[in-house]
């Protein structure tokens, strides 16, 4: 299963495409979305959109795994981030992937093993289960990764429960 993670924004998206191959997390591509600050914001959401269309072109996941917005006390970046969200998962949906959708506790709880984690111990755990040598760069890229991560354990979590339920 190859499962593409998101970490959304406005000025950068981080993404990160794991397969998962057993137990085994295999990074494949990650990277950022970078949109130029002062732009149009409907320009803006389009380079978005037509940036994750050529990645679900190109690397052909079987899921989508987006971090979900959590209020934050900066309306206007809430509304700019829940609009990147939006064309995101619009471009997922328009290929006909699954959408899993986590929380930042959920997230820090999947990979870290505690929902109150801190963001380093997200990054290091990342690095660690796909062995990589560093933290990927931006802090939105490891993000993504930890969502995808998340994804792929929830989903075997998932796999488990239907398992044991069509028995």
């Amino acid at each position: 299963m190859r499962i593409l993670g998101i970490d959304p924004g406005i000025a950068i998206v981080g993404f990160g495409f794991v397969d998962k191959k057993g137990s085994r997390l295999v990074p494949v591509q990650y990277g950022s979305i970078q949109t130029e600050a002062h732009t149009d914001p409907g320009l803006r959401l389009k380079e978005i959109y037509d940036a994750m269309q050529m990645l679900i072109g190109k690397y052909k996941p079987d899921a989508v795994a987006v971090e979900k917005l959590f209020f934050n006390r900066n309306v206007t970046t809430a509304f700019s981030v829940g609009q990147a969200r939006g064309v995101i998962l619009l471009a997922a949906v328009q290929r006909g992937l699954q959408i899993g959708e986590y929380t930042p506790l959920q997230v820090k709880q999947s990979v870290v093993g505690y929902g109150k984690a801190e963001k380093h111990q997200v990054q290091e755990m990342v690095r660690m289960f796909l062995h990589l040598s560093i933290v990927p760069k931006p802090d939105d890229v490891a993000d993504a990764l930890a969502v995808a991560i998340c994804h792929a354990h929830s989903s075997a979590l998932n796999d488990k429960i239907n398992e044991v339920s069509k028995r």
